[in-house]
């Protein structure tokens, strides 16, 4: 129903309005009323009506003061001004206000109800739009954010033509023109949780990183567990490092206000040709490597934390090696929060921070190697419990024969315990979608459930839960919950007598008319036709 409040001072013509209108029976709810402006201002931003039917002239604040503020706020709903005068220049100002109806007392019920009808199906077909605008962006929210990280791989798979990647960008209204290009990976955790976890600070980071993004000649893309990837573009390579200057100092003042937030950054090299950004991202990768080599924060480049070097000979010395570059701790970090396509990158820091002249020597090699293979067998026993784990292949002579063999070797056990970790984490959010559903199940009715709101429930980030909740459903969080809405709210229909206005409320939506629309748009007929098709079933 569409709300009616009204104000007016003399209480003769308001009780008249009142009681001489059957309010419900045209489709209306007179939602209240007040004898002037500041009396009714804190009813009105209360009761949010659709259409405001004020006098003009009342004691304290008059009708116009009144509808300036209410535009101000409430710009959706409608005015309609009764006034006992004429004069043009009321006219003009309301006008000017942006009022719907200028109308001169006395009026009858009838010329009243006659006006208001006009503007109901102003606002019915306002009310519509902005419910398709609210879900197309709800859906695109979702959907944009999964084409973002897309086109990101695409961009640095080296694997498109620079016109793909432009056409690809230019759908979701990105203009990736420059001469200079850069990758920056983001990376951030809790120094008590894992980096998937939920985190109110998580979200306002993000938030605040988005902001510094626009307008700065740079794009974020998301990245799930992996983090943010920043592209930094310039017409010039000066302008282009100004720009990366200027973002690294920024997101560490953001970074600064969340002392139990962690955040490593890994910067590229700079290219000049979009088609060679995969070796920015290369670079980037390596450099981000480093965060499972040092305890600060910061951002870093490939390299920067590379050990010493070692001599080239049989006689080895390992007592020329500081332990503390083989920290084996260094590996378990990684196989708990890397990611496949960092292996290479992990490996080839581990072993450069070792020394990579080292590999030279049979002893060393067989060191490293079985201090790798002992930490990968210990993660895989922690993550297989009672269950039997992967099979680590055993240390053998040939996978000790040269440098390559060896960094082989470690890349093999690596990748085949990480490829297990993501087996036994598809199991637990398999359990985490779960329980959204269950969530959204019980919480459909709620007009304030939210991806953040869920996330926060499951405890995952918003992010990953997007893409484990459309992994698992083969749907978006916002098109499930529109699709659940809808079968509850048809069978409601089938099997309640509550009005369309309850039912809309019990599925979730404040606005009825907002559900009508939805509901028409979903299942292709309005909920009062879906009725009356159950009807005419039972009547056959």
């Amino acid at each position: 129903m569409i709300k009616v409040f009204l104000c007016e001072d003399e209480f003769v013509v308001r009780e008249g309005i009142k009681n001489n209108i059957d309010w419900a029976g045209n489709g209306y709810e007179f939602t209240g009323e007040a004898s002037d402006g500041e009396l009714a201002l804190p009813l009105i931003r209360k009761l949010e009506p659709d259409i405001i039917i004020t006098d003009i002239r009342m004691p304290f604040m008059d009708g116009l003061e009144l509808s300036r503020i209410v535009k101000k706020e409430l710009p959706f709903s409608e005015i309609v001004i009764l006034s006992g005068y004429e004069e043009f220049d009321y006219a003009k100002q309301a006008i000017t206000i942006g009022v719907a109806e200028y109308l001169t007392k006395p009026i009858s019920g009838d010329d009243l109800l006659s006006e208001l009808n006009s503007l109901r199906e102003r606002i019915v077909r306002s009310k519509e739009e902005r419910a398709l605008k609210e879900q197309f962006r709800k859906e695109m929210e979702e959907n944009d954010r999964r084409e973002r990280s897309g086109l990101f791989d695409h961009l640095v798979s080296g694997n498109c033509t620079v016109t793909e990647l432009l056409d690809r960008a230019g759908k979701l209204g990105m203009d990736l023109s420059a001469v200079w290009y850069n990758v920056i990976l983001l990376f951030i955790k809790s120094e008590h949780h894992e980096v998937e976890e939920y985190s109110k600070s998580y979200v306002t980071i993000d938030e605040k990183i988005n902001s510094l993004l626009e307008g700065s000649g740079c794009i974020g893309f998301d990245r799930d567990l992996e983090g943010k990837a920043i592209l930094i573009m310039a017409d010039s390579e000066e302008e282009l490092e100004k720009r990366q200057a200027s973002f690294i100092k920024e997101a560490g003042d953001v970074f600064r206000d969340y002392e139990h937030v962690r955040y490593y950054g890994g910067i590229g090299k700079k290219v000049n040709r979009l088609s060679k950004l995969n070796l920015s991202y290369e670079e980037a990768g390596r450099a981000l490597a480093n965060r499972f080599f040092v305890s600060d924060n910061g951002f870093f480049t490939a390299g920067e934390h590379s050990g010493m070097k070692a001599p080239s000979d049989e006689s080895f010395d390992m007592s020329a090696i500081d332990a503390r570059h083989i920290d084996k701790s260094n590996v378990m970090k990684f196989l708990k929060l890397g990611n496949a396509e960092g292996i290479p990158f992990f490996v080839g820091e581990f072993l450069k921070n070792v020394g990579e002249d080292a590999l030279n020597s049979f002893m060393f090699r067989q060191y490293i190697a079985m201090d790798v293979f002992f930490a990968v067998s210990g993660f895989v026993a922690e993550l297989a419990g009672e269950k039997e784990g992967v099979l680590i292949p055993e240390l053998t002579k040939e996978a000790l024969s040269g440098a390559d063999t060896v960094t082989g070797y470690i890349t093999d056990i690596i990748s085949r315990a990480m490829r297990y970790r993501d087996s036994v984490a598809t199991n637990k959010y398999r359990d985490i979608v779960d329980q959204a559903v269950k969530y959204i199940e019980e919480n459909h009715s709620d007009v304030e459930l939210s991806l953040n709101q869920l996330a926060s429930y499951v405890n995952v980030s918003p992010n990953h839960l997007s893409t484990i909740f459309s992994q698992q459903t083969g749907q978006t969080f916002i098109k499930y919950l529109t699709e659940y809405r809808m079968n509850k709210a048809k069978e409601l229909l089938r099997c309640t007598n509550m009005r369309s206005s309850e039912i809309s409320e019990a599925v979730g939506y404040k606005d009825p008319h907002y559900f009508s629309y939805m509901f028409k748009k979903t299942v292709g007929m309005t909920p009062t036709n879906y009725r009356g098709g159950r009807e005419s079933e039972e009547d056959d």
